[in-house]
């Protein structure tokens, strides 16, 4: 069976009063939440992709999204779609490595040699810092 590659459901951000934005995906019964607006929807695309893998992964169904305008919401409650490419989201979460060719002057790579440099560890940590994943 082929996979989606993207998954659109509609997501409740709920408002408090000196709280964290709540942020529920009714038709999956997950939660986050996010510090301000930008912080909330960030954490709704990741729980929603990692929500979405979790249930292909095990064989489980992937539930229908509700229509936006069918979502019921409270006075301190919004509606808005979230969206996730699940490509994106497969490939972080498959655990296989890869070979790369990399290219560096002969003088670092001797030095590097001569202190026991580990390279694949060093550009995995480089590559995480300029992406700013910390996992």
């Amino acid at each position: 069976m082929k996979k989606v590659d993207r998954y659109i459901y509609p997501a409740v951000f709920t408002y408090e009063p000196g709280q964290e934005i709540a942020v529920v995906f009714p038709d999956l019964d997950v939660a986050t939440s996010g510090v301000n607006d930008e912080d909330a929807l960030m954490s709704a695309r990741e729980l929603l992709g990692i929500a979405l893998y979790g249930l292909e992964e095990d064989g489980d169904p992937i539930p229908s999204p509700t229509s936006l305008q069918d979502v019921e919401l409270d006075p301190n409650e919004r509606a808005c779609l979230i969206d996730v490419y699940m490509p994106s989201i497969r490939l972080a979460n498959e655990i296989k490595s890869v070979n790369r060719t990399v290219t560096l002057p002969a003088w670092l790579n001797a030095a590097a040699l001569e202190h026991n440099v580990n390279f694949s560890q060093v550009l995995q940590e480089a590559l995480k810092a300029k992406l700013n994943i910390y996992r």
